[in-house]
């Protein structure tokens, strides 16, 4: 749920910089980062349905799963971050009436 609800947010930052235009002086790095963020969170999940449906007691199969487990987590580290410098960059809601 934790990353549906980050999948979420990263959507609605991503509406709130498109909404803003590329007048705002973080438009292109934010655009990038969030796509990229966007990007990494389906590559995790295809990842994390991969690694549930093989079986695990496979000998033959050990191998690869353990390297999808390692890959996971390294882009989970990195999305982590991502979202640390898109927070820091500050994605703000313009109020439009």
């Amino acid at each position: 749920m934790l990353d549906i609800a980050l999948l979420m947010a990263n959507a609605s930052q991503l509406k709130a910089v498109l909404e803003q235009g590329p007048q705002f002086s973080f438009y292109t790095p934010l655009i990038t980062l969030i796509s990229l963020s966007l990007s990494l969170q389906i590559v995790v999940g295809i990842l994390l349905i991969f690694i549930v449906k093989w079986n695990l007691n496979d000998e033959t199969q050990q191998c690869q799963l353990n390297l999808m487990e390692n890959i996971a987590t390294s882009c989970v580290f990195i999305i982590v971050v991502i979202n640390i410098f898109i927070t820091a960059f500050g994605v703000q809601r313009s109020n439009k009436n």
